[in-house]
């Protein structure tokens, strides 16, 4: 194997996505129940610290968030971000 796998940035980077997807769909439901929301900040700081990909994801999958532009915005700089991260250090 390449060492380039064994970097944890890679983990990092699969983390933060899967996390902003499972907590896009988690308030996605708790919207739907009315319920108590996960705050859009907490939503915009992962998309922002490289979890872009995964909140764009999230937004095709659950139709969440899709009107709100900073969301898409927010997302396409964490995916950039994730691509910085990736050409500079894995």
């Amino acid at each position: 194997m390449d060492a380039w796998l064994y970097n944890p940035l890679w983990f990092y980077l699969l983390a933060a996505n899967l996390y902003l997807f499972c907590l896009m769909g988690y308030d996605k439901y708790q919207a739907v129940k009315k319920r108590w929301r996960v705050p859009e900040l907490n939503l915009l700081f992962m998309g922002l610290i490289g979890g872009g990909l995964g909140g764009l994801l999230a937004q095709r999958v659950f139709h969440h968030k899709t009107r709100k532009k900073k969301f898409t915005i927010v997302f396409i700089l964490g995916t950039v971000v994730a691509a910085l991260l990736i050409f500079f250090f894995a």
